[in-house]
C-alpha cells in the first residue's frame, strides 16, 4: 500500500510488468533451458564502471584503478541479446554506477526491461532522480552502512550518511521505488540488525530493503569486520520477522523457502561483468575465460558454452550451499588456475588473495535452517529462486 500511495503510475507498471511479470517468465525460461543441459542465467549483474567517489573497506573493486567502463555499444549488445532469451532484469553495479556518462541512456534504450541500480546514493540529485522517474524503469538500491560515524569508518569519507541520505530523499521526492542496502558487519550488527532501524527506513519513504552479511575480500580484507555464524543465523532470523510485522519489503539472496543456505551463482541463476567486459561467476570471484566480445558478442552462447563458469557451478554446489569464496578458497582458486582463467583485476593480485584467505563461516548453517513465514516470499522463493536441482 505504501509503494500505490508514494510511487508513480509510470514507476508502478514498470515495476510490476518489466520485472514482476517478465521477470517470472524468464525464470521459466531458464528452468526449461535446465532440463536440455543449458545455463543461462535470468538475471545478470553488470559493473559497468570501475570508479567510484567513495573508498570502502572490503571492497573489492579497483576504484582507484584508470577509470575503465563498458561503452554503450557493448551493453547494447549485450542487453539486446539477453532479451532475446527472455532477460528482462539487470543489475547495474559499480564502483559507483552513476559516474558512467551513458547510464541514461543505457537505460532509455531498454524500456522494456528493469534495471537495480546499486549506488551510494550521492549522485542522486533533483535532475537525476527526476530523469529516473522519467524513464520509470529503475530503482536506485542505495547503499548505507550505519550511522555517521560508522558510515564514515566504512566508507573512507567524510558526511557520507547526509549526503547519501540526500540522495534517498531526492529519490523519493521523485516517488521512485526506493531501496537501501546494507552490509552487515561486525560494527554496524548493533546499530541495523534492530526494529529501530526498519522502522527509520519506513520513517524516511523507504520501500524495501537488502541485509547481505559482510564478505571479507579484496585488497583490504578487512576480516575483523566478519559477522559470527551466530550473527549470521541472527540476521537471518530478523530478516524473517520483519517480513511479518512491518510494511517494508526485505530482500535476501542467499536462502531458500525453506530457509537452506544457497548461492546464486551456483544455482546458475545470476553471473556478473565486470567493468572490463570479464564474464565472471559472480562480483567478488575476480577472474574470467570470455569476455563479452567474444562470439561476435553473443553473451547467450558465451556463457551456455564456458568450461569455467560450468566447472565454478559443480565445484560450488558440490563443496557448501553457501559461499565457496568464504568457505573453501583454495578450491576457488583451484578452479580458476585448471582453466587458465586470468586475474580479472587490476591489482593482478586476484589469485594470491585467495590463496591467503582462511576458510570462514558463510550462511550455510545445518540444522539451524530458518524457514520463510510470509506466503509470499516463501510461494516466490519455492518456485523462481530456489535450489534448481544444484545441491542433489
Amino acid at each position: 500500500m505504501r509503494v500505490l500511495r508514494t510511487t508513480s503510475p509510470k514507476v508502478q507498471w514498470k515495476f510490476a510488468y518489466n520485472f514482476g511479470w517478465k521477470g517470472m517468465r524468464s525464470v521459466q525460461r531458464f528452468k526449461s533451458r535446465l532440463k536440455e543441459g543449458k545455463v543461462f542465467p535470468p538475471f545478470l549483474y553488470i559493473s559497468i564502471i570501475n570508479s567510484c567517489n567513495l573508498r570502502c573497506r572490503g571492497c573489492w573493486v579497483d576504484v582507484a584503478a584508470p577509470q575503465k567502463k563498458i561503452s554503450f555499444e557493448d551493453f547494447d549488445r549485450m542487453v539486446t541479446n539477453a532479451k532475446k532469451h527472455g532477460n528482462r532484469f539487470f543489475g547495474i553495479l559499480g564502483g559507483e554506477p552513476f559516474l558512467h556518462p551513458d547510464l541514461m541512456r543505457m537505460l532509455a534504450a531498454h524500456p522494456d526491461c528493469y534495471f537495480q541500480i546499486f549506488t551510494n546514493g550521492q549522485p542522486i540529485t533533483d535532475e537525476v532522480a527526476a530523469e529516473l522517474a522519467r524513464l520509470g524503469n529503475a530503482t536506485p538500491l542505495i547503499s548505507v552502512e550505519g550511522d555517521t560515524v560508522e558510515s564514515d569508518a566504512r566508507r573512507g569519507r567524510t558526511d557520507v550518511y547526509n549526503k547519501t541520505l540526500a540522495g534517498i530523499e531526492a529519490a523519493l521526492r521523485h516517488k521512485l521505488l526506493v531501496g537501501v542496502a546494507s552490509s552487515v558487519c561486525a560494527t554496524n550488527y548493533d546499530q541495523l540488525v534492530r526494529e529501530e532501524w526498519v522502522d527509520k527506513l519506513i520513517d524516511l519513504g523507504v520501500h524495501y530493503c537488502w541485509f547481505h552479511t559482510y564478505r571479507a575480500v579484496g585488497p583490504d580484507a578487512a576480516p575483523e569486520l566478519a559477522l559470527t555464524p551466530e550473527q549470521i543465523r541472527s540476521t537471518r532470523q530478523f530478516a524473517v520477522d520483519m517480513r511479518n510485522r512491518k510494511a517494508i519489503g526485505f530482500v535476501d539472496a542467499y536462502w531458500d523457502d525453506k530457509g537452506q543456505a544457497l548461492c546464486p551463482a551456483a544455482i546458475g541463476i545470476s553471473h556478473h561483468i565486470s567493468p572490463y567486459g570479464d564474464v565472471e561467476p559472480c562480483p567478488i570471484v575476480q577472474y574470467a575465460t570470455e569476455r563479452i566480445q567474444d562470439n561476435d558478442g553473443d553473451i547467450y552462447k558465451t556463457l551456455t558454452e564456458s568450461k569455467m563458469l560450468e566447472d565454478f557451478r559443480r565445484t560450488a554446489a558440490e563443496t557448501t550451499r553457501g559461499c565457496i569464496v568464504l568457505e573453501a578458497p583454495d578450491k576457488l582458486a583451484e578452479v580458476g588456475r585448471r582453466h587458465g582463467a586470468r586475474d580479472t583485476t587490476a591489482r593482478g593480485d586476484a589469485f594470491e588473495e585467495y590463496d591467503r584467505m582462511e576458510s570462514r563461516p558463510s550462511q550455510h548453517d545445518p540444522g539451524n535452517e530458518i524457514p520463510e513465514k510470509h506466503w509470499m516470499y516463501r510461494f516466490a522463493k519455492k518456485h523462481w529462486f530456489f535450489g534448481f536441482g544444484a545441491y542433489t
